[in-house]
């Protein structure tokens, strides 16, 4: 007799405060017999466990090492490596959960996940359970509307500098570009190029000690970014 496949769910738990974490995420993996969390290949920290932690104390958590790389003959193998790991709790019959900071659906590692584990058990049952994002953490935090009326707003990656910007500015009242730390300066140029410096709060660890919200962007010029640093731009300006 074979066994069903027990369910998989991606669990958002928020932006960094543990407060922050839905009452649905928590019911989730208080009931499940394992849950995985992606880690770093140089260690085995995470921020998404230790948002858990707080609410499950001495949870035991098995860490999936996802490379920092976007090389895919290197991170097909590490894809289909985490699925199996994950497919062999699931043929138990047990459920298990993938945590992730912010929502498991937005540059998130449980879409690799998901993608490669539905490509080799594709009748897998997953639930997602969405979690708040960085981003919404950030414009409570300054007091930012993302989009009124009918304006539109782009979510943009500042991974590879300021070229999303420049290719969007555009056609969108308002944008968020979220990974602003690894090539801020030419993210900086793009908002001097655009003439959008007075446009532009910089939030950095939103919802986490040590959370900042410089509304000075001109300060940051030269400066190293935090690692969870983004910007939030609004092309009409900051109006409260």
């Amino acid at each position: 007799m074979t066994t069903e496949l027990g369910t998989l769910y991606g669990v958002g738990v928020g932006p960094g405060d543990p407060d922050l974490i839905t009452v649905k995420g928590l019911k989730i993996l208080k009931s499940v017999s394992h849950i995985f969390a992606a880690s770093s290949p140089k260690n085995h920290y995470s921020l998404a466990r230790n948002i858990v932690s707080v609410h499950l104390p001495g949870v035991r958590m098995e860490h999936l090492s996802f490379p920092m790389t976007r090389d895919r003959s290197v991170l097909e193998p590490a894809w289909r490596e985490n699925a199996g790991r994950v497919l062999k709790v699931l043929e138990k019959g047990d459920d298990a959960a993938f945590v992730t900071l912010g929502d498991p659906m937005t540059y998130s590692t449980f879409s690799y996940l998901l993608r490669t584990i539905k490509s080799i058990a594709p009748d897998l049952k997953v639930v997602t359970i969405p979690g708040i994002t960085s981003y919404h953490a950030a414009a409570a935090l300054s007091n930012t509307p993302l989009a009124e009326g009918e304006e539109s707003f782009h979510l943009i990656s500042g991974a590879r500098g300021g070229d999303n910007l420049r290719k969007i500015i555009d056609t969108s009242e308002n944008v968020v570009m979220l990974k602003t730390y690894k090539h801020f300066d030419d993210i900086y140029r793009s908002l001097e190029e655009l003439g959008l410096l007075d446009c532009a709060i910089s939030i950095s660890r939103a919802g986490l000690q040590g959370q900042t919200t410089v509304r000075e962007v001109r300060s940051l010029k030269g400066q190293e970014m935090p690692y969870l640093s983004l910007l939030l731009i609004k092309k009409k300006g900051f109006h409260l």
